[in-house]
């Protein structure tokens, strides 16, 4: 550990998307040590690859209309604090923390009534401002989640999407329910596990990808349904007593697997809803909504800090299976390779462990 008093500069390695067309850039640049008031700096011990960070690997229409060139990538990690702003008293050099990648303005309607979630002000990290993919990275305090230093660092760079899973998955009552978990990549994966762990009666994984369908059996879900070979709405009615799911977790953002959704939701029953579809969902309101009473949540991002709590408590807890869902470590070097992976599906959870390239 190493405070930094007086202002320096810091070679680094560095995950940059520089130009617009396929993969990252490994690049040697310095970063200064000098800090806003409430800025910390964070050297990086972990730091994860998200489906965010693919579809700016391989810059699709979504990376193209949202990025400005060139970024530092990357917004799931975990490190410990180096040097704190004049102003900071949340936090100290040695904590050791992930972020909160959700940068809001704390002053519009929606933060002062405690839901920084929906800001329309939020600036991402890694999006809108240089990221994690980094031997260090500078980040407002009010962001940093302070970890137990007791917790596996691979766990603790991946809570920033397990608390996408449980935003999604506590959001409607799931203790001895019926839950569908629609798509099972790293964020699907964790939420059959955070389902499990908060009492579901039956867990039930929609997935087209053998890889993830395996895991998906391992991490714990009852009953797992492969879309190709199989009528899920009949399956999921078969499964559930010809009722219906009373939660659905939709993490896929499929067009087609949206739309069955709402004929195998339970009457009464909830859709909690995180995958984003690059189609307009075609949905009969009156019959398959109106009439059935169905509840449908929107999930952007974790509840800021309600969301990061209930990680904590999980993670400590032991009940989750964060090692199976973490199926790769690679060097940040091979960030490249990360992306392939991502893209085949042959995966879980990949994360980063960026070199100690200079001190």
């Amino acid at each position: 550990m190493t405070n930094f008093s007086d202002d320096k500069t810091l070679k680094m390695l560095a995950v940059v998307k520089e130009k617009p067309e396929n993969g990252f850039s490994l690049k040697e640049m310095t970063i200064s040590t000098a800090l806003r008031p409430d800025e910390v700096l964070v050297k990086v011990y972990r730091a994860s690859f998200c489906g965010t960070d693919y579809h700016i690997y391989v810059y699709d229409n979504w990376a193209k209309n949202r990025l400005k060139l060139p970024l530092i990538v990357g917004h799931e990690f975990s490190g410990e604090i180096i040097k704190v702003g004049s102003n900071v008293s949340n936090v100290r050099v040695g904590d050791l923390v992930s972020a909160e990648t959700h940068i809001i303005c704390n002053d519009c309607e929606f933060c002062r009534r405690g839901e920084g979630h929906i800001c329309f002000d939020t600036k991402v990290l890694g999006l809108d401002i240089d990221g994690c993919f980094a031997n260090y990275v500078k980040i407002p305090a009010a962001n940093c989640f302070v970890n137990s230093k007791e917790v596996n660092q691979l766990f603790l760079s991946v809570q920033e999407p397990l608390g996408n899973a449980v935003h999604t998955i506590a959001h409607f009552p799931v203790k001895d329910k019926d839950v569908v978990i629609l798509g099972c990549g790293p964020i699907g994966l964790m939420a059959i596990d955070v389902a499990k762990a908060y009492g579901a009666r039956k867990v039930i994984a929609i997935e087209v990808k053998p890889y993830r369908q395996l895991l998906a059996s391992e991490i714990g879900a009852d009953i797992v349904i492969n879309p190709l070979a199989e009528d899920v709405v009949e399956r999921v009615l078969e499964e559930t007593g010809g009722l219906g799911a009373d939660v659905v977790g939709e993490f896929s953002g499929n067009k087609q697997a949206i739309e069955l959704a709402f004929k195998y939701v339970k009457a009464g029953g909830a859709l909690s809803m995180l995958g984003l579809p690059s189609e307009k969902i075609e949905v009969d309101f009156s019959k398959d909504i109106i009439f059935k009473g169905v509840s449908i949540y929107g999930v952007t991002g974790r509840r800021i800090y309600d969301t990061w709590y209930q990680v904590k408590e999980l993670v400590e807890s032991g009940k989750l299976h964060l090692d199976k869902i973490i199926t790769h470590e690679l060097p940040l070097r091979e960030i490249n390779r990360a992306g392939e992976i991502m893209g085949s599906g042959e995966c879980g959870k990949i994360v980063l462990i960026p070199e100690e390239f200079y001190e």
